[in-house]
């Protein structure tokens, strides 16, 4: 039986899912990284996700070390990486990823890149292989629910490519972690969706000490 499709972000209080758009090569690179854009960009992405980063399950993926927090956010970010089979992007989020995530990259399962660029798959330590697919949503969709099996398929970002699944009716669940910070401005979750297209029925409400974590079922009006 195939797994769920789902969406699991942080999102700023007033619906913001990343700074304003910079180039990845300013953000990530260290050419880059040190003008005003990209720390400005950098200070405001820390704090969306200031949750994530004290805990040890992060700190356990990422390669950083050992200690690190417990407690229900960190049981909750480890239970979400853990239901993951498969994990499908867009090409910015994974260009700008290249360039940050270690060497061991996170996400340990197949990751699907949903681009124009032709390339072999990329394969990485730890278990992580970048494959490259060049015929569209569906397309990623079919072969991530391939190399899941009966696990569930994250669709991981970015906003522009969630929405694209979403409107198209292929997410089975969103999960928002709503992080207590303003953006004013930035990349909306849901700039420009479909509302005739996409339902959703809350199923679960968590909040934490630094973070509410919300779940839906996505559906069809």
């Amino acid at each position: 039986m195939a797994g769920t499709v789902f969406v699991s972000v942080t999102m700023s209080l007033d619906g913001f899912m990343a700074p304003e758009e910079v180039s990845v090569q300013e953000v990530f690179s260290p050419e880059g990284r040190n003008s005003p854009a990209a720390r400005r960009w950098m200070a405001k992405w820390s704090e969306l996700q200031a949750w994530v980063f004290p805990l040890r399950f992060f700190r356990e993926n990422t390669g950083i070390g050992e200690g690190g927090e417990e407690g229900r956010d960190n049981d909750i970010a480890r239970a979400t990486h853990e239901r993951i089979g498969a994990n499908i992007m867009g090409k910015r989020m994974f260009d700008g990823g290249a360039l940050a995530w270690p060497e061991n990259a996170p996400f340990h399962t197949p990751v699907f890149v949903v681009t124009h660029e032709k390339r072999d798959p990329w394969e990485r330590p730890g278990g992580t292989t970048f494959h490259f697919v060049n015929d569209g949503i569906e397309a990623a969709l079919e072969q991530a629910r391939v190399a899941a099996g009966e696990r569930d398929v994250r669709i991981s970002g970015g906003a522009e490519t969630i929405l694209q699944f979403l409107d198209a009716g292929l997410v089975d669940e969103l999960s928002i972690t709503l992080a207590p910070v303003l953006f004013g401005s930035g990349i909306r979750l849901f700039e420009g969706v479909d509302d005739s297209r996409v339902a959703l029925k809350q199923v679960h409400a968590e909040p934490s000490a630094t973070v509410t974590h919300l779940t839906y079922s996505v559906h069809r009006p």
